[in-house]
């Protein structure tokens, strides 16, 4: 009996989504490059499996059926692309190949060109959920070529987490790279909402000087209000968990960060686009300071880490770290979807903001409550420019502000460092300042470079330029 999918790469994820497509009722044809990590795979499934064990790939394309799918999940970079090409010579046209993993959208959108020279249907597959997402359903942005999508379409579905409403969190999302760019915009939103709840831990414990179980059951309690998401709730989990002689496990773990890239991609594309994407950027670099343990210790030596001792109503403070964290959220998802428009106007895509939005409702790590706030947003205007636009959340980040000021000044004072809170706060007030000292800077760059600029009393179009050295003349600049 033929396959009706294949599944190449057994890692965490590779594994997991193989046993979800077999649970939905699906034969599915799996291989590894290393053979005895098929062997392992396969000897551990019941009997009764519906997942067949691949030894090479022609083996494996020829145990599918018509027309064949393959599904990568591989590591993202040079691999996919020598996948690929160990895979073309045992395809035909109208087979389709996804690509499942974090791979950078250029990438992608190259890899669709030169396949669909050749015939071969590629997808660009974002998947977010991890390990437990892959196995019981994740989020699914699929994206490149849009005559694949139809065939694929009811398979990805299936395997895909449900939201509240049963709809499944997998939708077409766009031709060509628009897939894997939702994913990684969905990443470094995932990479902002983190150090955001970082910032208020250390707040609560360094600062208001909170034991790990009283922060465990601040976010557990926070969980049940307009802050209720994922990385909420693990949170609150995490600083529950104690070592054997009572103290927190979290304080046990190395304060050093890692990162795959997808944070960074998403800010190297937003400075290529000219989105001011602070928030996430910050978030980005907390993560890159981190790295340096050994230069902090030389640092804190060196330079001294005594902190001055909170003296205010720690009663009232908590309150504004949740208010702090709640509006400096907003921004995120703000900041990284004006990235999303302006990338679908850069790179030609037609991107339903809604609809994306939905996708991340459930299986993935940024799902929260106020994402379906998001959908409606874009319901009430689809050519909505920012989320700060809307009333739902001009109101929510109004009503946050004083406790926002607040808490980033708390962290001011105690000389606790809020990268992500406070770079928030400053694009929000800059985004809704009708001046900027923009001006002052831009007859800097006419000083030293003749850069010129333009005047707020004169014509659009035109430039000057100011003799500054000399006679302090004025001249009109043609464009």
């Amino acid at each position: 009996m033929p396959s009706d999918i294949a599944v190449y790469g057994l890692g965490v994820m590779g594994r997991n989504i193989a046993l979800n497509l077999a649970d939905q009722g699906l034969r599915v044809s799996v291989y590894n490059r290393t053979g005895s990590v098929t062997d392992a795979f396969v000897a551990g499934l019941p009997a009764e499996s519906n997942i067949v064990a691949c030894h090479d790939l022609a083996e494996m394309v020829a145990s599918l059926a018509r027309p064949r799918v393959v599904f990568l999940m591989a590591t993202a970079g040079k691999v996919i692309d020598r996948i690929i090409k160990g895979l073309l010579p045992h395809l035909e046209p109208g087979d389709i190949v996804i690509d499942g993993g974090n791979s950078f959208f250029n990438d992608t959108q190259r890899r669709w060109q030169e396949l669909s020279v050749h015939g071969i249907r590629f997808l660009g597959v974002g998947i977010s959920g991890g390990e437990e997402g892959a196995r019981y359903g994740p989020s699914i942005m699929p994206g490149g070529d849009p005559d694949a999508w139809p065939s694929v379409s009811d398979v990805l579905r299936s395997i895909a987490a449900r939201a509240e409403d049963g709809e499944p969190c997998c939708r077409w999302v766009g031709e060509g790279g628009a897939g894997h760019y939702v994913k990684m915009i969905h990443n470094g939103i995932e990479y902002g909402d983190m150090q955001l709840i970082a910032e208020a831990w250390q707040l609560m414990r360094d600062g208001l000087g909170m034991q790990p179980q009283e922060i465990a059951e601040t976010f557990a309690q926070w969980n049940q209000g307009p802050l209720a998401s994922y990385l909420i709730e693990i949170t609150a989990r995490i600083l529950e968990v104690n070592e054997a002689d009572g103290s927190p496990r979290v304080d046990h773990i190395l304060d050093a960060a890692g990162q795959k890239g997808t944070g960074r991609w998403t800010v190297i594309d937003a400075l290529e686009l000219g989105v001011p994407l602070t928030l996430i950027g910050e978030a980005v670099f907390a993560r890159t300071l981190s790295a340096l343990k050994p230069e902090r210790l030389d640092a804190a030596r060196h330079l001294g880490s005594v902190r001055p001792a909170f003296s205010g109503d720690r009663d009232t403070m908590i309150p504004a770290i949740h208010d702090a964290l709640y509006a400096a959220k907003i921004i995120s998802y703000t900041q990284g979807f004006m990235q999303m428009r302006q990338a679908a106007i850069e790179y030609g895509w037609t991107l339903d903001f809604g609809e994306i939005a939905l996708l991340w409702r459930a299986g993935c790590i940024i799902r929260s409550r106020f994402l379906d706030d998001i959908k409606r947003a874009f319901e009430r205007a689809p050519a909505l420019p920012s989320l700060l636009f809307d009333d739902f959340f001009a109101d929510a980040v109004r009503g946050g502000q004083k406790g926002w000021r607040e808490t980033v000044a708390l962290g001011v004072n105690l000389g606790i460092p809020l990268p992500a809170m406070g770079s928030a706060l400053s694009f929000y007030d800059g985004y809704r300042s009708a001046v900027v000292p923009a001006n002052l800077l831009q007859a800097q760059r006419d000083y030293f470079g003749a850069h010129t600029y333009r005047r707020t009393d004169r014509a659009a179009g035109s430039s000057w330029h100011t003799h500054w050295t000399g006679d302090l003349r004025e001249v009109a600049i043609d464009d």
